[in-house]
């Protein structure tokens, strides 16, 4: 697969896993001291898979994202995406590669204030340069996939806690990512809408995932998704869906 824009291409191998990540480790030195995240850990992640990364505070389940999303680097060990180790590319080419092929959703939405709900889901297409009109159509269909096509003129303080949520799931995939980071997305919200957006999530990686090998038809994009703690194994206790758990408390 191959992204093209005036300065560089990204070229990857779509027989590789979506993600596979090989002896990581990550840590910090405080007061001379090392303090040591993660350790040795081994991960890959296939087209069409959702996995749970569950563990107490502190046992390193945001960092892990925020590596895996290329927001920070380890400190030793290589990240592939479809076969390609992103922790060579220079700052550029790791942010150009980001926002094409990685879709984050975190605890707070990190929606605009001065934008609209479709404006918001638009953004990332902006920044990337597409045509207006196909973005657009795009972004008003994401949203009518997550339930807010009643919502696409009210800015973010209009919207409830689920509804902003909604919103920035439909951002994380405006680009059609092989990938999307889910940092505990629903930390923030209550009972009954975690409920509800946990199983949007199951439904949209349902819906976008690739086709089984007798099925004649192509899917609209082949993404895995990875989940910080509770989005997963609160999910699958309301859907059959059955993520697997990788769990940081025994690294």
């Amino acid at each position: 697969m191959r992204f093209a824009n005036t300065n560089f291409e990204l070229t990857m191998n779509e027989n590789a896993p979506q993600l596979h990540i090989e002896h990581l480790s990550k840590h910090f030195m405080h007061d001379g001291l090392k303090l040591e995240i993660l350790k040795d850990l081994d991960l890959s992640v296939d087209a069409g898979e959702m996995l749970s990364v569950v563990g107490p505070s502190g046992a390193g389940k945001s960092t892990l994202l925020h590596i895996l999303g290329t927001l920070d680097l380890p400190s030793s060990g290589q990240i592939f995406y479809q076969g390609t180790d992103v922790t060579r590319y220079s700052s550029a080419k790791l942010a150009e590669f980001r926002n094409r092929s990685i879709g984050f959703v975190f605890q707070f939405h990190h929606l605009l204030p001065e934008f609209n709900a479709l404006e918001n889901v638009m953004m990332p297409g902006l920044i990337a340069g597409r045509p207006r009109g196909p973005l657009k159509k795009r972004a008003t269909d994401l949203l009518d996939d997550v339930g807010m096509s009643h919502r696409l003129n009210h800015r973010p303080s209009e919207l409830s806690g689920g509804e902003q949520q909604r919103v920035a799931l439909a951002r994380a995939l405006t680009m059609q990512p092989h990938i999307v980071l889910a940092d505990e997305p629903t930390g923030n919200l209550d009972t009954a809408t975690s409920d509800t957006v946990h199983k949007l999530f199951f439904d949209l990686n349902k819906s976008t995932a690739p086709p089984s090998s007798s099925s004649p038809t192509t899917a609209s994009s082949q993404q895995a998704c990875l989940a910080s703690s509770t989005c997963a194994t609160a999910a699958s206790k309301k859907t059959n869906a059955k993520p697997q758990h990788f769990d940081l408390k025994g690294q």
